[in-house]
């Protein structure tokens, strides 16, 4: 199996909330009641675990994962804990989807992204379609957190692609994170989409 990466990020979607891939950070901070609740700020506490998963990886490599599940204290709600290198319902790890979106704004085709990632045709265009249809609102979304974040914001240049835009707004966005915080930031651009959609990078309901 492949090494999962590590990563200080949180962030939360609904019944998941998004964590660090170190499952050890992870345990340790549930138990010293460092992990909120998402809707009530209230302090979660283990609660069994998710169903194992294996995530396809670059080149043929495979991640398995066992998300934690976690119980608020306070209003009894329950939550997947989901790393970071893994978005909602879908069975690829972020990088690779991330690859994908840049290849296509990059003007690669979906059968040409689809052979360099070793991945089915549909697949791919599952991935392109859904993002496509929520680019806008997506780029409008790390734009405001560039510009939010970054000492001096630079707001991408419009290039006349909707996902185009979107992926530049998602890699400033992550530029401007790393230099604000070296250390949070430290992870790739679509580590750092994974956390701030909380998973939902791909979902329909987000942003």
């Amino acid at each position: 199996m492949a090494e999962l990466p590590g990563g200080p990020w949180v962030a939360h979607g609904g019944a998941v909330l998004t964590v660090e891939a170190d499952v050890g950070s992870v345990e340790r901070r549930l138990a010293a009641g460092a992990v909120s609740c998402p809707g009530c700020e209230g302090r979660l506490a283990p609660w069994g675990w998710a169903r194992p998963r294996v995530l396809r990886g670059p080149e043929g490599s495979r991640v398995q994962v066992r998300p934690r599940r976690a119980c608020c204290l306070r209003c009894q709600a329950t939550h997947v804990l989901l790393p970071v290198v893994a978005l909602a319902r879908r069975a690829d790890l972020v990088e690779v989807i991330g690859a994908a979106l840049t290849a296509k704004a990059a003007g690669a085709g979906c059968r040409a992204i689809a052979a360099v990632l070793g991945r089915p045709v549909d697949t791919v265009r599952a991935w392109l379609r859904r993002f496509a249809a929520r680019a806008q609102a997506v780029r409008v979304v790390f734009t405001v957190l560039l510009v939010d974040t970054g000492p001096d914001p630079v707001a991408p240049a419009a290039t006349g692609s909707a996902v185009a835009d979107a992926v530049a707004a998602i890699v400033g966005a992550a530029v401007a994170v790393a230099v604000r915080w070296p250390l949070v930031g430290a992870v790739s651009p679509w580590l750092a989409a994974c956390a701030a959609s909380g998973g939902r990078l791909l979902s329909p309901s987000w942003p």
